[in-house]
């Protein structure tokens, strides 16, 4: 073992920063979690507050709390229904492009939106549909139809928030699953040329075969992000007008944490959502293994 460790001694020495990182940034704030067992509030220590038992967990009977996770289900779902798929079929389509100066341009259209800032791209969605201004509405008036209140609205709000991630997460996602089809032998695609196989069976039998334990790895890692669909994407667009279908898991922890000093409640709040999500871990990765026997670990 020493040995071993003395042979890789270099390799090691470069993820050592790494390690250091995730260790002072992962590991050690999770001292904090006794907060949510704890009365605390700003000025006093964490380690002097007193212990108040499960006092914190109160927003279980909370109907907010109850409203706030169906909008975060809601809205998750849709992102994963549409999103998890999407960079798999994008992948492969950019693959089948025999052109490489139109291959390397496709990649890096669909990449650039990832490279935005979420209010960068909320302040594109509201150029484009505003009021007064937009250029969606401003559209809609030349066809005669009356304008929409799309950043006020409680119907366009879910579909707004699922087609701005896809446009500006997709082409970064197909990364990994164009990294996974290079792995692939091409001697394969050759031989079902050979048999007279088609691009459809090629897909079929070879590349989407090839590609499955990345596909399972990323499900996995996915799974989790269920019940939590991302302050940055969410706050920047999110107004009185609209709260009650973008008032999410996260915004609830912000504004009942930071805005209002329940921070006992809040650190609660986002410690059963970890614990979810290890749960959704666990059982994605077992599930994973038993199908095709490919997980984590």
């Amino acid at each position: 073992m020493v040995a071993k460790m003395y042979k890789y001694r270099w390799q090691y020495v470069m993820i050592l920063p790494a390690l250091v990182l995730l260790f002072l940034f992962n590991y050690i704030p999770m001292a904090g979690i006794q907060i949510a067992f704890k009365n605390f509030a700003i000025g006093s220590s964490i380690w002097g507050s007193n212990w108040v038992g499960m006092s914190n967990f109160s927003f279980f009977h909370d109907l907010q709390f109850w409203k706030v996770v169906q909008n975060t289900l809601y809205i998750s779902v849709l992102k994963f229904i549409f999103g998890f798929p999407l960079p798999i079929l994008l992948a492969i389509m950019i693959n089948e492009v025999t052109n490489p100066a139109f291959k390397r341009f496709v990649q890096s259209v669909s990449y650039l939106p990832h490279f935005f800032s979420w209010i960068v791209v909320a302040y594109i969605l509201q150029s484009f549909l505003s009021l007064d201004g937009g250029l969606v509405n401003d559209f809609v008036r030349k066809l005669g139809g009356e304008p929409i209140f799309f950043l006020g609205s409680t119907e366009w709000f879910r579909p707004m928030i699922v087609s701005s991630g896809l446009w500006k997460e997709v082409g970064w996602n197909t990364i990994l699953y164009l990294a996974a089809i290079t792995t692939i032998d091409p001697q394969l695609y050759e031989a079902a040329k050979v048999e007279g196989a088609g691009k459809i069976a090629r897909i079929r039998y070879i590349t989407l075969p090839g590609i499955l334990p990345t596909i399972s790895i990323v499900l996995i890692l996915s799974i989790p992000s269920l019940i939590s669909v991302g302050m940055d994407q969410i706050y920047p667009m999110m107004n009185s007008a609209n709260q009650e279908v973008a008032d999410v898991l996260d915004t609830y922890v912000l504004r009942n944490g930071l805005q209002q000093g329940y921070f006992g409640m809040a650190t609660a709040v986002g410690l059963v959502s970890s614990v979810i999500s290890l749960f959704l871990v666990l059982t994605t990765n077992s599930i994973s293994k038993k199908i095709n026997g490919e997980g984590l670990w």
